[in-house]
């Protein structure tokens, strides 16, 4: 992987005499991946959809609804 300051943005700055400008693209392009934070954040976040998924699946109502769906395409005559 190269490193962020080869790539194009940052070398052309640097080479142009904008110093302070390359180390600010610099800095806001250097994140390689995501933070703990945003694991975590990710983590909860997908735990909470499927904690709502599980609700929704388990009640009463997708049940009832499918059992319905399946007597009626099963009373059906062709």
């Amino acid at each position: 992987m190269r490193k962020v300051s080869e790539c194009g943005p940052v070398r052309r700055l640097s080479a142009a005499g904008g110093g302070v400008n390359a180390r600010l693209l610099h800095a806001a392009v250097a994140d390689e991946g995501m933070s703990t934070v945003e694991y975590a954040i990710g983590t909860i976040a997908a735990a909470a959809f499927g904690a709502v998924l599980y609700t929704v699946v388990t009640g009463e109502s997708i049940p009832d609804a499918l059992t319905g769906i399946i007597e009626k395409a099963l009373n059906t005559s062709v």
